[in-house]
């Protein structure tokens, strides 16, 4: 039995209220998809009687499930890679000349998944900048999800997974391989600090960052909570600090206080002066 529009509509409010992501009409067989496993272990025939579960068990290890399930984004190491190559070439240099006096640097990979886009940072600071010594470093990555973030914690990427970004140099410098997995090797692991965070909740236990990737965030969110992100990151920027959004993002509309800003195939926006 397919997902009716009742068990659909409370599933878009349920993902609604807890994370603000919008699940478009239209989008049931994504919902399908992506819970037909919770489904089967929980011995439901259908994805349908899972979400009838769901009303009785609002607040439960399964409604958390679930809504990892519905919340979790596709995410790949040097994912566009035009970014990557403006933070080397671009962001980095200038953010290093800022701040030369204290020698101290914090980014922030906002809903991070499962780490690859931290740890993409990392591993260039590393590679790049040959990790920053004699410098306070700190990278943190931040994500709704408490699963994903136990998985970026591990540093364990499947096969798929390593081939999607990562060249044959950077896995051999940089990982090990244990049977079907590769770990991410210690040095690189301990840079990255992983915390959970709901944008929409208080972020006051954050530092002030010179680098925010905020990249295919936005998207799933409506106008008002999309400026709502846009003012408390304005909040959060140290003068000079760079906002990196995804390639279908823009702050165009939502925020005149940010200025668009591109080097060579990748866009990034800072606060107006």
């Amino acid at each position: 039995m397919s997902l009716g529009s009742a068990e659909f509509a409370y599933l878009q409010k349920m993902v609604q209220d807890a994370s603000a992501i919008v699940i478009e009409p239209g989008k049931e067989y994504l919902a399908e998809a992506r819970l037909a496993s919770i489904a089967h272990v929980e011995g439901m025939r259908t994805v349908q009687e899972l979400i009838e579960a769901l009303r009785f068990s609002p607040v439960s290890d399964l409604h958390n499930r679930v809504l990892d399930a519905m919340t979790n984004n596709e995410t790949t190491f040097f994912r566009d890679q035009h970014p990557f190559t403006a933070l080397r070439d671009w962001i980095l240099p200038a953010a290093l000349e800022r701040n030369s006096s204290e020698r101290q640097l914090a980014i922030w990979s906002a809903a991070c998944s499962s780490g690859q886009e931290a740890y993409s940072i990392a591993m260039l600071i590393e590679d790049d900048l040959w990790g920053l010594p004699q410098w306070q470093l700190r990278i943190i990555g931040t994500d709704l999800s408490r699963t994903v973030l136990d998985r970026a914690r591990k540093a364990r990427y499947n096969q798929m997974e390593m081939t999607r970004g990562l060249t044959p140099q950077q896995i051999q410098r940089h990982f090990t391989r244990h049977d079907n997995e590769w770990q991410l090797h210690e040095n690189i692991r301990r840079r990255v600090e992983f915390r959970h965070l709901n944008l929409f909740d208080s972020w006051r236990d954050l530092p002030a960052f010179d680098i925010v990737f905020l990249r295919n965030v936005l998207i799933y969110f409506e106008i008002e909570r999309k400026r709502e992100i846009l003012g408390k990151v304005r909040e959060i920027l140290r003068p000079g600090g760079v906002v990196v959004l995804g390639g279908a993002e823009t702050t165009f509309g939502l925020d005149d206080a940010f200025e668009r800003r591109t080097f060579s195939q990748a866009t990034y926006y800072t606060i107006r002066r």
